[in-house]
């Protein structure tokens, strides 16, 4: 039995999901705007953090709401944090690496989340002491520790996001490993990992609502996170690195040594 709390996420989720569904795919009917070179909203956005929110406020309508769209709607309760599309340039271009995401917050640490793919069916999710699962499935991280061995996602700066060593970074982490996935939606890289089909996983300048979720998957899967320097990732914090915990100090070595 999924516990209450992700019960209520599944019900805001899948009915969202309809949405996100419905219009995947139909890419001249949506109305799209630039936030920034390579950031994008588009109308089923809108309609579905519209229609996550109206389902969790009748269940929390005194929680604090972080979302994507909306920004701030300041409570007297818990915090949810909600994206309504991670990865929307994915659902503009009818790729169908798209998630919906809903993560709770109790005095700054992460209790219950979900990530939810409509288009492939996959709804991850996890709650503070109960394991981390896909659909009705136990999920763990890999137990590859050879780096030659593991896949490691990333998120490709774009835009204003770029930073000087990313491709330093990049090539170190290519020319260790099997390889280097950019998928393009940071809460199901988090989700993959968890689940054991990437190893690692790391990215700067994210918001909470992309990584919420996913922290605690990897976390109840027996991963690790830390920010990409070493230091202990946080609510407050924009940069990560995940990993099944036995090539985290590798990855760490090879993050820190440029």
């Amino acid at each position: 039995m999924l516990p209450s709390t992700i019960n209520i996420f599944e019900k805001a989720a899948k009915k969202a999901g309809r949405i996100l569904a419905r219009d995947f795919g139909e890419i001249e009917n949506l109305q799209i705007k630039s936030k920034s070179i390579g950031d994008f909203v588009t109308s089923a956005d809108l309609k579905v953090e519209q229609s996550l929110l109206e389902t969790l406020k009748y269940y929390y309508p005194n929680a604090n709401f972080i979302t994507e769209e909306s920004g701030s709607i300041k409570g007297e309760g818990d915090t949810i944090v909600i994206d309504p599309i991670d990865g929307t340039s994915n659902f503009i271009h009818g790729i169908p690496h798209v998630a919906i995401v809903i993560g709770k917050i109790v005095n700054e640490k992460i209790t219950d989340g979900i990530i939810y793919n409509p288009i492939l069916n996959e709804f991850y999710w996890a709650s503070l002491g109960k394991g981390a699962w896909c659909n009705n499935k136990r999920i763990r991280v890999s137990k590859r520790q050879d780096l030659n061995e593991c896949l490691i996602g990333t998120g490709a700066p774009f835009g204003k996001r770029i930073y000087s060593d990313y491709y330093k970074e990049l090539e170190k982490i290519s020319r260790l490993t099997a390889g280097v996935r950019r998928f393009g939606a940071a809460a199901l890289d988090l989700a993959y990992v968890s689940s054991g089909k990437i190893d690692g996983f790391w990215e700067k300048d994210l918001n909470l609502w992309d990584v919420s979720s996913g922290v605690l998957l990897v976390k109840e899967a027996g991963g690790r996170i830390t920010e990409p320097q070493g230091n202990n990732w946080t609510t407050k914090s924009r940069d990560i690195l995940v990993s099944n915990t036995l090539i985290h100090e590798k990855l760490l070595e090879n993050l820190t040594l440029l």
